[in-house]
C-alpha cells in the first residue's frame, strides 16, 4: 500500500478516468454507508500501461477506495481534496 496506492490513485484520477469517452465525473452515490467508495469501469484499457496487442477479452474492474473516514460526508470531502473528479 503506502506510495503504490497513491501512485494508483492518482493515475486513475489523472490519467485513466480522463480517457473514459465522454467522462463527466463519477457518482457521488457510490459510497457505503462507511466512509469507503467503489467505482466500477467497463474497460481496462483506460490505464495506458495495458498494452492492448495483449489483451484477449475486454474486462471491467471494480474499484474501492477504503478511508479512514467516519462517514460518507468526511470521506467525499476528503477524495475531493485528492482530486476525485465528482459530478457536479
Amino acid at each position: 500500500r503506502g506510495d503504490r496506492m497513491y501512485e494508483f490513485f492518482d493515475r486513475l484520477v489523472n490519467v485513466a478516468l480522463p480517457r473514459v469517452r465522454d467522462f463527466r465525473g463519477v457518482s457521488t452515490k457510490s459510497f457505503d454507508g462507511r466512509g469507503n467508495y467503489t467505482l466500477g469501469m467497463r474497460d481496462q484499457l483506460i490505464f495506458p500501461e495495458i498494452d492492448y496487442a495483449k489483451v484477449e477479452k475486454l474486462k471491467g474492474m471494480n474499484v474501492t477506495i477504503v478511508t479512514t473516514a467516519a462517514d460518507d460526508n468526511q470521506a467525499r470531502t476528503l477524495l475531493r481534496a485528492l482530486g476525485m473528479p465528482f459530478r457536479a
